[in-house]
């Protein structure tokens, strides 16, 4: 069939394809700390306020051009619509479960939890320093890891000195805590 033919939302993507963010386990919190959730509400009111506005305008402009079936502004911008409403949902869905958790106010410090900045040993020496922090806000470049990742779910609950099981795709790896750290009590 000609594409002319053919209603414009019939080569709209899913959903789900815009969403760009990780799949929370069934039943689980939406653990996040108050730096990550601040960065999601700022990145939503940016949608919001500035993106989304200038991409109407574009897409308002373009349409009235005229045959909208060859117009790249028109075709991109409604596109990119597309992805900032699907991402707005996305982020108002995560801020509307989010459970804000203080990594400073927590007071057994011995053991990692949320929060923790967690130094661990491999098995050839080699120290890595890791924070474990919400799904949404995990970084693996700034060594900010989700605390449902298999590093952290191994080191959750662990002291200093501790050898835990690490199960990764080369198989089993035994870590050892060497540091726990948890920001300064407010």
């Amino acid at each position: 069939m000609s594409k002319a033919f053919t209603k414009e939302t019939d080569d709209a993507p899913d959903e789900a394809e815009f969403d760009s963010g990780p799949a929370l386990p069934v039943g689980a919190k939406n653990y996040i700390t108050a730096v990550g959730h601040r960065r999601l509400q700022d990145e939503l009111k940016a949608l919001i306020k500035v993106e989304r506005p200038k991409v109407v305008e574009t897409v308002a402009w373009a349409a009235g051009n005229g045959d909208r079936s060859e117009n790249g502004d028109y075709i991109y911008g409604k596109k990119r619509l597309r992805e900032i409403d699907s991402r707005i949902r996305f982020l108002t869905k995560r801020l509307e479960i989010a459970e804000v958790v203080n990594p400073a106010a927590q007071t057994n410090r011995e053991q990692v939890f949320f929060g923790a900045t967690v130094t661990y040993a491999t098995s050839d020496d080699k120290e890595h320093t890791i924070t474990i922090v919400g799904i949404d806000e995990a970084d693996a470049d700034r060594g900010q890891v989700s605390w449902i990742a298999p590093v952290a779910r191994a080191l959750l609950k662990a002291r200093v000195g501790d050898v835990v099981e690490l199960k990764g795709p080369r198989g089993v790896e035994a870590i050892e805590v060497v540091a726990i750290v948890y920001p300064a009590k407010p």
